[in-house]
């Protein structure tokens, strides 16, 4: 059963975790000193998957006769409330940092957690996973009247949903199994 619940930004929260590569580790130091496994402060989040459908289209006809699967991009952006240099360390790991590092240094990479789930019903939620994620650029503003918002891109290689649905006779205890799709093998 899909999931029918409404959620607000209020109902989400974003975590980062290291992956096991030579550039998770660096994430993994950075998320680790600056204690930001769970970002705070945050404000629009946006993730975007583009499958760059192509149409294919015969002589004499408008509309197209096939669309063939494309490329596919994985992006966002992230906003946030608050600029500690966490974020732009992510960016550019070791060429943030304080003291000269030589080059060549990894750029982080790490794994995005978006979790969207009601108070109300604990046991109903949806999470994106976008996997093989890193920074694309930075920016920061010093308005004079509004919140300093720090602004970033990213990139990703996978995204995936998990749907749980713990229904309303949900009993026992721990999180409800994910929803999964029966897709017909050959």
């Amino acid at each position: 059963m899909a999931l029918t619940e409404v959620f607000t930004g209020k109902n989400g929260t974003l975590t980062l975790a290291s992956e096991d590569t030579p550039e998770g580790a660096d994430a993994k130091a950075v998320v680790d000193t600056y204690a930001i496994q769970t970002v705070g402060r945050l404000t629009d989040v946006a993730v975007k998957v583009d499958t760059a459908l192509k149409e294919f289209y015969e002589v004499g006809r408008r509309h197209p006769v096939s669309l063939s699967p494309g490329d596919i991009a994985i992006s966002g952006t992230v906003g946030r409330a608050y600029v500690n240099g966490a974020l732009l360390m992510l960016l550019q790991g070791r060429g943030s940092s304080p003291t000269a590092f030589a080059e060549p240094y990894v750029q982080p990479s790490f794994t995005i957690t978006l979790r969207l789930a009601d108070p109300a019903r604990p046991s109903n939620s949806l999470t994106l996973e976008i996997g093989g994620v890193k920074f694309e650029n930075w920016r920061f503003t010093l308005p004079e009247d509004e919140f300093v918002i720090e602004n970033l891109c990213f990139r990703a290689l996978t995204i995936r949903a998990i749907d749980r649905d713990g229904g309303a006779g949900a009993a026992g205890g721990g999180e409800a199994a994910p929803t999964a799709v029966a897709f017909a093998t050959e």
